[in-house]
């Protein structure tokens, strides 16, 4: 998927075409990186889908060999592993948490999705320009109908500076802590959710969003009892 470039791609990509037929390029206007991901999701004709960057290339070259003892998944199973880059002093990040997928994002460079995934739970919302990934992890990490299998192996070499990891995504951040708060119910602990409640709150009053203060407020308080019925029977 190209976004009209002007600097030789589709050239490079029709060499490796004229090589390999089973290669596939379109080149059109698109909204982003993850308009182009999505268009990419209708059109993949495979049941697994791995979306690599223009920078990125796969760590070695029997990554896929070595997944491949993988393919008797249940199609709502995501895999995902490792990447390695410089921007992140070596490898990252292990296997993921509910509390951990909260304060930091799974690469979608380590993560391959069978394709009914996206029919079950949709595609990249275009709303986060770049974070859209993070915001599609939190809704399949903690989907009672999707597997996350974790695999000790590294995936990709991930290239630092491109789009995601120089921008900010501000309606993200503005959504974030809410989605945390109503997503992990049952998931965190009422600790985390109380804490994530509080920097709800602290955000929605900036915002001067009084519905999504309400319901944190709401939902602090709710957290509090039931932490406390726990405690009293864990006593």
């Amino acid at each position: 998927m190209d976004g009209l470039s002007t600097d030789g791609t589709i050239d490079v990509a029709k060499e490796y075409k004229a090589k390999f037929n089973k290669i596939r390029i379109y080149s059109e206007k698109d909204r982003g990186i993850y308009d182009a991901m999505n268009k990419g999701i209708d059109l993949a004709m495979g049941c697994w889908l791995f979306f690599m960057g223009s920078d990125d290339f796969f760590y070695e070259t029997q990554t896929l060999e070595k997944l491949s003892q993988y393919t008797h998944v249940d199609d709502n199973t995501v895999l995902y592993g490792n990447v390695y880059s410089t921007r992140f002093n070596g490898f990252y990040d292990g296997e993921f948490t509910y509390s951990k997928l909260t304060k930091k994002n799974i690469c979608h460079q380590s993560m391959f999705f069978n394709k009914k995934i996206f029919k079950m739970i949709g595609k990249f919302d275009l709303k986060y320009v770049c974070h859209a990934d993070w915001d599609h992890n939190f809704r399949w990490f903690f989907s009672s109908k999707i597997k996350g299998i974790y695999v000790d192996q590294i995936i990709a070499n991930y290239a630092d500076g491109g789009f995601s990891s120089i921008n900010q995504d501000h309606v993200f951040n503005k959504d974030k802590f809410f989605k945390i708060i109503t997503l992990g119910v049952g998931k965190l602990t009422f600790s985390e959710l109380i804490i994530d409640c509080n920097e709800a709150i602290c955000l929605y009053k900036k915002q001067k969003n009084y519905f999504k203060l309400f319901v944190a407020y709401i939902l602090k308080f709710s957290f509090k009892i039931f932490a406390k019925i726990e405690n009293h029977f864990i006593l």
